[in-house]
């Protein structure tokens, strides 16, 4: 099974869950791991901390797993979870 890790900063852990039910995960842990299947792929919210860029400036890191049998599925699931998490400024 082919993975990829990737890491979202300033978004809520709860929404990076929910993006993986909109694509069609069904949530199978509660704790973490955090972890999200479908049919064709699993994905796994690892674990999150905090990154302090200045002293008064701190975000919230999310580490997240992507797997996927092959490597079209993996492209698909990522691009489109992407999507979700994009910020557009306003």
């Amino acid at each position: 099974m082919l993975q990829q890790e990737l890491e979202f900063r300033g978004i809520n852990r709860k929404h990076l869950g929910m993006y993986f039910e909109e694509l069609g995960g069904k949530p199978i842990t509660n704790q973490f791991p955090y972890i999200y299947k479908s049919d064709n792929w699993c994905g796994e919210i690892v674990g999150e901390d905090e990154l302090t860029i200045t002293s008064t400036f701190k975000v919230n890191t999310v580490n997240v797993r992507f797997y996927a049998s092959d490597e079209e599925t993996l492209k698909e699931l990522i691009k489109n979870y992407r999507v979700k998490t994009r910020r557009i400024g306003g």
